[in-house]
């Protein structure tokens, strides 16, 4: 644990963290009056988990060998993981305020070339976890007891090439991979399930030789067991956690948007979430 990031001030709670992802979110998003809020407001609890209870890295030393890889397959997502690299000290809070401009180091979609931390370019959808597989199948091979973890989609369960990674990695027994999929039943052209059902997931994963877990993705204390038991399962699997989350989580009037899957927020409309997400800041 040594290695893991104390930015700010130390010994803050995950719930803070969570909250501050989110608030680094919102700020970025008012940069550009628009973006994939809904999605980075919804993850920021698997984030916060993942940066500041998971994760084996040195902040100030982004591609130290030892490191955990944390892969972000959804390339659009970007603003989730940015708000997450700030408040774990990999990027700095004033580069926040140059999001998605030109020559900014935060595109608003992800590059590995451009920012440190990013370990894949994401955008085209359904690739993440098959690099994944063969990050965990190089780290095997040089016998690192490194972790590779892959926070991917709903909708890319609709790619056939995750489910051939998902094959390979059973197949491989890469129980040094931990897949993490982002449930939150929304993509660009409606709900998740109603473009192609992909429920019942457990079982879909179970059967291709994953250690499995589903849990609802803005509960901490869940996240933080199940990516416990995924870490140390004394098992030759792969292991995934399906987290089930709530997009726009914690901007009352956002999340209740039919398609939020790309949101366009009026300028008085930032202030109001701003403060929203202000009054509910953890104790």
């Amino acid at each position: 644990m040594a290695d893991h990031a104390t930015h700010a001030i130390p010994n803050v709670s995950l719930a803070e963290r969570a909250w501050r992802i989110r608030r680094n979110a919102l700020r970025m998003g008012e940069v550009q009056g628009q973006g994939y809020i809904a999605q980075a407001l919804g993850v920021a609890d698997v984030l916060a988990v993942s940066y500041f209870h998971a994760l084996t890295y040195r902040p100030h030393e982004p591609e130290w060998e030892g490191r955990d890889r944390f892969l972000l397959s959804i390339g659009h997502y970007a603003i989730a993981l940015y708000s997450a690299l700030i408040e774990a000290g990999v990027l700095p809070d004033d580069e926040l305020e140059t999001y998605g401009g030109d020559d900014s180091r935060l595109p608003m979609s992800g590059m590995a070339a451009y920012t440190p931390g990013m370990e894949i370019t994401g955008g085209s959808l359904g690739h993440g976890l098959g690099i994944a597989v063969g990050m965990a199948l190089g780290l095997k091979r040089k016998q690192s007891t490194s972790f590779v973890y892959n926070l991917f989609s709903d909708g890319e369960l609709d790619e056939g090439s995750t489910w051939e990674a998902a094959m390979a990695a059973g197949s491989h027994k890469l129980d040094n991979l931990i897949g993490i999929v982002d449930v939150n039943n929304m993509q660009a052209d409606g709900p998740s399930t109603q473009v192609m059902n992909f429920e019942p997931l457990a079982p879909k994963f179970e059967a291709f030789g994953w250690h499995v877990q589903r849990v609802d993705g803005n509960d901490l204390a869940a996240l933080v067991a199940a990516f416990d038991a995924a870490r140390h399962a004394e098992v030759a699997k792969p292991r995934i956690i399906i987290c089930d989350t709530k997009m726009a989580k914690g901007v009352p009037f956002l999340e209740e948007r039919e398609r939020n899957h790309f949101l366009r927020v009026e300028p008085e409309e930032w202030a109001k979430a701003l403060a929203i997400l202000d009054e509910g800041r953890p104790a």
